[in-house]
């Protein structure tokens, strides 16, 4: 359970917070809560709530009267991404954005694993290949209790005014770390060596330690022009049905083209 404060919207009408409300379920969560700070605290879901429970809210939000509080119950990321959604709409809707300035920051230490529930199994976060913090290899390696989804990455965005503009990470160079990234991954050591064989026995000679980053240009362009879609600045943009205006691509394919490619079309 995650809260926010919205600075000087407990005048928000019941139809307003009724179709925040729906907004917070179109970002995945199953709904919202909300409470109008006045004289005292307002809200349906108050009566639950003892007293000090209620000020205790107050406080850590940093509530004033005035303010509205609103609350996000569900799995982690199901709240942060719902409340990061709001934020930024309510924040742009209230005019709290200045637009003149550049804000620069760097998110780090991700998780390197995500458990996914389907499948029943830890999935990287960002690919097989990118390399825990060395705190967490001296985990990995030693072979002692730990949680996996405590574990952190070396990766890294950089971040502009609420748009990534750039992301990369460290990579794995030492193959009983990517043994065991293969491992924690649910990869048996038979499947590693039939799919990444080449990868291990190059990672045994000796690989320096590497990395890099990928940079948005158009959308550092976008931001920096002041444009709202990054379709605004790519030189050639493809329209909604994907198609290229100033080559008029796709084009039909010959018969022949299609042979070559052993590509059979079935009506």
């Amino acid at each position: 359970v995650k809260g926010m404060n919205v600075k000087g919207c407990a005048n928000y009408s019941r139809k307003e917070l009724d179709l925040l409300t729906e907004r917070a379920k179109f970002f995945g969560a199953k709904g919202l809560a909300w409470m109008k700070v006045k004289e005292k605290i307002e809200s349906p879901i108050s009566k639950f709530f003892p007293q000090e429970i209620l000020l205790k809210l107050r406080d850590v939000l940093n509530a004033e009267k005035g303010d509205l509080l609103i609350f996000v119950a569900d799995k982690k990321d199901v709240v942060n991404n719902t409340l990061s959604h709001l934020r930024t709409e309510l924040a742009k809707e209230l005019g709290m954005i200045d637009e003149s300035v550049y804000d620069f920051v760097w998110i780090t230490d991700y998780p390197l694993l995500e458990y996914n529930e389907e499948e029943g199994r830890f999935e990287a976060m960002h690919h097989p290949f990118t390399s825990p913090v060395e705190e967490d290899i001296e985990k990995i390696l030693s072979g002692g209790d730990y949680e996996p989804s405590e574990l952190r990455a070396r990766a890294y965005d950089i971040v502009l005014n609420g748009h990534e503009i750039g992301g990369g990470s460290i990579r794995i160079h030492n193959s009983n770390v990517q043994m065991k990234m293969f491992e924690l991954l649910g990869i048996s050591s038979g499947e590693a060596e039939d799919k990444f064989g080449f990868l291990i026995n190059a990672l045994k000679y000796g690989a320096p330690p590497h990395g890099g980053i990928a940079l948005g240009l158009d959308r550092f362009v976008m931001l920096l022009s002041g444009s709202s879609s990054i379709r605004d600045v790519i030189a050639f943009p493809k329209t909604q049905k994907a198609a290229c205006l100033m080559s008029n691509a796709p084009t039909p394919v010959e018969d022949r083209q299609l042979r070559e490619l052993h590509i059979r079309l079935i009506e």
